[in-house]
This record gives structure tokens, C-alpha cells and sequence, in this order.
């Protein structure tokens, strides 16, 4: 476990529950002289403290990472990707400093620029709908509720013990070590909660993949979905039916900012639990280690996708029990991220499109091949990336077909955790791929690939020598 100092976070939270010290001292077992050193960054959290600081301050293990001041100095910098501070320089020692020193003014002014950039793209789309002759209620688009839902589960380190813990003790109570099955899941709706599952073609493509039915008591499953799919689908409407209320309390603690966000965060809770039923923690997370996290090898076993078992991968977090921190996204032919988690430090772009130079855009050029990478981050972190393609069909022929590419990682501390890291040398320099986060806040100053500067360096042209790149890049701080 990397060593983790995370005094001013514990300091702040005892200090908003109104505990003195030698109370938390106390119910943490160990002395106040002890507590004192870790509040103030002179000892790490040890993994058995860690638990007790979780359970003792009611944390998640992610609040202990997520609100450090290297990750919010990465959020503030990827806020100055944005184009609005393209005249901005402001140097990576600078947003460290003010992270450390005022990071509630810091997640104020991230507040605030997401607010921004919701009534930017409000009024935008008010605009366009009335260059088009439409209304004003057709023009109300709210695609950053996607945004704001990420932040969420991004904040919560991408684990939610309720909901995990409980489609745990359910596939405990119902099928012990058994594997959860779909005819499990088919049987347990019809005999549990009333609704039997039909599985028809659909006449019509395009219409909805699963339909309940209360007034008859069925759930409809659409046949030219793959078996993987269907079962998700018929563990998502046990998630709806069993789980509402904790699914409600949590989004509601979340204070979303819009409806759309709160109704878009109780699907994406209404999967996670899905997730955890048909990989539930416990027994996923030590056949993972048993197979080296090799993912075909667990798709079948589960009778899941590789897809939901990559995502699976990046859920493993739970205190006391965390499996190998992996981050999880997935992308289209245009570069566009779809979905994207992270239990590591990694970090995903906000603005623009993902590094050129990261191996999941070339997966595309290699269908059904998983592509194994060792990448370097500008601030030195190295992690084992493994990208591969996927292709979602429509099930019959003309039907259309989706396709992404998908990749999941680890740093390079865990990569033996991984079976994948067999197939490339670790110690290897000559083959690190040196990738950034995007180039807006990229600090490579010799990126051939660079496609527009880092918006803390000034440009120098030379009229009388040109590199690949057509500029020279310095500093701005």
C-alpha cells in the first residue's frame, strides 16, 4: 500500500463532527501524541488506521485521496484547460501551493466554473434552438449532468459500500458460492418480486432493450441483445425494485444540482448494484487475484462482458478489502470519453480528446486484441495500460453496430497483479510511452504529437528554424 498522508483531511473532518483528539485518539486505539503526528503529515495512515479513520470519521477511502491537494491542483489545472483561460499562466508549483493552503476556496472556485459552463451550454443550446425555429423547452439540453454525475461517483473513489454490500449478501442468500446465473436472476424475479421475464425479438429497431410491465407483471428483454447484456438488464430491474430507497437516499445526499443529474446518478447507482449482484465482492475480487485479473478468463467464469468486468475492476475498493486500484474508461472512433473511472491518480481530460499517444486509440486498428502499454505521466507515475476493442451489435443483420475501445490499468507498483504485464518488459525504459492527460494541460515540451500548447508556456517562433512542432514552448513559471 503507497504511503498515504492525509493529516489536514482527518483534522477537518474531526473538526466539522466537533470531536476533540483524544476522543478519535482513543476510538482509533492509539494515543493522541500518535493522532496529533498523522494530522499533521509527520506519520502516514497504516492500512489497519485507515480502516478505523473510515469507520471511526465516517469516510470512504476515497475522500482520504480524492481531497488531498495533489488532486485538487489536477482538477484546477484541468479547469485551466478550458479555452475561457487560454491567456492564463499559471505554473504547476502554483496551483500546488494554493491546494495545500485554501482547498475549500479551491472546490468553490471548481464549483463555480462548473456552473459556468452548465449556463454556457444552456444558453448555447437556446440560442441554436431559436436560430431553428424551435422553442425554448426543446432547447433546454443538460448534457453536463453527465459531468456532474461523474464528479460523484469520481468523489466517492467509485466504491458504494451500501449498495455493494448489499447485492452481496443477497447473491450470499440466495445462491451461496454458486455462480449467479441468469436463470437465477429470471427465477428469483418471477418468484420474488412477481415479474417474469419475456424475451421477444423486437419488431422495430431502436426501441428500448428491457421494458417492465407492472399492470401484467412482466419484464421484457430484448432477444438480439447479447446473453451477457440480457442478464445485466434483468439484474438492473432487481436493483429498481429491491434497492429504491437506499438508490434515493444517496442521490439525495448527493444535492445534485439538477433533476436530470439526480435522475441520471439513481440509474447509474441502479447499475453499480447490478455490477456487484452478478460479480459480487468478495468472490469476484479473489478469483481476480487467483487469475491475475486476466479478463476473458473472468467473463466467462461470471457469465459477464468484458466490458463489465473491466469496469468491475476499477470498483474494487472497499475498506479494508481494496483489491489493485485500476482506472477504467471507454471511448469512441472520436476520441469522445464515454465512461471513465479511476481508483488510481490518473487522470482523465474534461475538454478535448484523450493523448494521441495512449494505446487505446489504437486498439481500433487491432479488433479483439488486448494491447499491453507501459505509460509515463508528466508527473513520473508509470502505469501497466491494456486497451482493447469492443463491438456492441444490434443482434440481425442491417442492424447498426457500436463500437469503443476500452481501457484499464494499474500503476506499475501492481502490474504483476496483472497477467498482461507478462507480455511486456517493466524495467524497460525504451518502451515507456510518455502520454499526458490532454494537451491543454499537458507540461511536455518536446510532444511531437502536441496538438495545441500548454496553457501555462508562452510560444517562441523562430523564423529561421522549424521543428516538427512549429513552435518552441517556455515556461511560464
Amino acid at each position: 500500500m503507497k504511503k498515504l498522508f492525509a493529516g489536514q483531511i482527518l483534522r477537518r473532518r474531526r473538526e466539522e463532527l466537533s470531536l476533540p483528539q483524544a476522543l478519535v485518539a482513543r476510538r482509533l486505539g492509539i494515543s493522541p501524541s500518535y493522532l496529533n503526528q498523522i494530522e499533521s503529515d509527520q506519520r502516514p495512515l497504516t492500512a489497519a488506521i485507515l480502516v478505523e479513520v473510515t469507520r471511526v470519521l465516517k469516510l470512504q477511502v476515497a475522500d482520504l485521496y480524492d481531497d488531498g491537494p495533489e488532486r485538487l491542483a489536477a482538477n484546477l489545472r484541468e479547469m485551466l484547460s478550458d479555452p475561457l483561460f487560454e491567456h492564463a499562466s499559471v505554473s504547476g508549483r502554483e496551483l500546488k501551493a494554493i491546494s495545500a493552503a485554501a482547498p475549500h476556496l479551491v472546490r468553490a472556485m471548481l464549483d463555480l466554473h462548473s456552473s459556468y459552463r452548465r449556463m454556457e451550454e444552456r444558453y448555447r443550446g437556446l440560442d441554436d434552438a431559436l436560430r431553428q425555429g424551435e422553442g425554448p423547452i426543446e432547447a433546454q439540453r443538460r448534457p453536463f449532468a453527465f459531468d456532474e454525475v461523474r464528479d460523484f461517483f469520481h468523489f466517492m473513489g467509485n466504491y458504494c459500500d451500501a449498495l455493494d454490500r448489499s447485492a452481496e449478501a443477497l447473491a450470499e442468500r440466495l445462491w451461496g458460492e454458486n455462480a449467479v446465473s441468469y436463470q437465477s436472476l429470471a427465477d428469483y424475479s418471477a418468484r420474488e418480486l412477481g415479474a417474469r421475464v419475456i424475451v421477444s425479438t423486437p419488431k422495430t429497431a431502436g426501441g428500448p432493450i428491457s421494458r417492465y410491465d407492472p399492470a401484467i407483471g412482466a419484464l421484457f428483454l430484448d432477444g438480439d441483445q447479447e446473453p451477457a447484456t440480457q442478464k445485466f438488464l434483468l439484474a438492473c430491474h432487481i436493483a429498481a425494485r429491491t434497492q429504491h430507497e437506499k438508490i434515493d437516499e444517496l442521490a439525495g445526499a448527493a444535492r445534485f444540482k439538477s433533476p436530470a443529474s439526480a435522475e441520471i446518478a439513481k440509474l447509474a447507482l441502479a447499475n453499480y448494484f447490478a455490477s456487484a449482484l452478478v460479480m459480487p465482492y468478495a468472490r469476484f475480487s479473489g478469483e481476480a487475484r487467483a487469475a491475475r485479473h486476466d479478463v476473458e478468463r473472468l467473463s466467462r467464469q461470471f457469465g459477464v462482458s468484458i466490458e463489465q468486468v473491466c469496469h468491475r475492476f476499477s470498483t474494487l475498493q472497499r475498506p479494508g478489502r481494496e483489491g489493485a486500484p485500476f482506472y477504467f474508461l471507454r471511448v469512441d472512433r472520436a476520441g469522445n470519453i464515454t465512461k471513465r473511472h479511476s481508483a488510481t491518480r490518473f487522470q482523465f481530460a474534461r475538454y478535448g480528446g484523450a493523448c494521441p499517444l495512449w494505446n487505446i486509440h489504437e486498439a481500433f486498428e487491432r479488433p479483439n486484441h488486448f494491447l499491453v502499454q507501459v505509460a509515463e505521466m508528466p508527473d513520473g507515475v508509470r502505469y501497466l495500460s491494456v486497451a482493447r476493442s469492443i463491438a456492441k451489435k444490434g443482434g440481425s443483420f442491417g442492424s447498426p453496430q457500436r463500437n469503443y475501445a476500452i481501457g484499464f490499468g494499474c500503476e506499475i507498483d501492481h502490474a504483476q497483479d496483472l497477467v498482461y504485464s507478462d507480455a511486456i518488459d517493466l524495467r524497460s525504459s525504451a518502451t515507456v510511452a510518455k502520454i499526458g492527460v490532454a494537451c491543454r494541460v499537458c507540461e511536455r515540451q518536446d510532444c511531437l504529437q502536441r496538438a495545441v500548447p500548454p496553457l501555462d508556456a508562452a510560444i517562441e517562433v523562430d523564423a529561421n528554424e522549424r521543428g516538427m512542432v512549429p513552435y518552441r514552448l517556455r515556461s511560464g513559471g
